[in-house]
């Protein structure tokens, strides 16, 4: 279903915000990711035609923005800093560890749709290095152990809650 079927007003209420209606890019795209899980290809195509925008430009904003996706990611999605402090501190033999537990590479999801692994430069806890966010919440201070009983305590909460949807 289109985002103009279901969200007309908030789509109205962002366009009326701006004096030039390009402008409301950014918020169309944050719509269609919590609608869909990522913005689909008929969303681009949809927000293109609202905005009067080349499709060529949106994807090239879901390109740069790291926090927008086009495709599906997994019910969890673990970044693990990678930058300076945390890799001095061992984040990078983290992400191997977390890669290997899980059988994928950065960048992929989990066959059951429950991971995706993103190495991530700087999520500004350096202090508590090494750091990873899952779905934003972060995980401060991070060891294999710890690592272990997070996956494993999503792996409950996966059981329990709601499955997730994908294409």
């Amino acid at each position: 279903m289109a985002l103009l079927d279901t969200h007309k007003e908030d789509i109205e209420r962002h366009l009326a915000k701006y004096p030039d209606k390009h402008s409301a890019v950014m918020p169309l795209l944050a719509m269609a990711q919590e609608e869909y899980g990522y913005v689909t290809q008929d969303a681009i195509g949809e927000i293109a035609g609202i905005l009067d925008l080349d499709v060529t430009h949106i994807k090239g904003l879901i390109g740069f923005y790291t926090m927008l996706y086009d495709r599906p990611k997994g019910k969890y999605l673990l970044q693990i800093c990678t930058d300076l402090p945390c890799a001095l501190r061992g984040a990078e033999a983290l992400s191997e560890h977390l890669c290997r537990k899980l059988g994928i590479q950065p960048g992929e999801t989990t066959p059951d749709g429950l991971f995706t692994i993103e190495n991530v430069k700087c999520v500004a806890a350096c202090d508590c290095a090494p750091v990873m966010q899952v779905n934003g919440h972060y995980h401060e201070n991070l060891d294999e152990e710890k690592l272990n009983k997070l996956l494993e305590d999503l792996r409950r909460e996966a059981e329990v809650s709601e499955p997730a949807h994908y294409d």
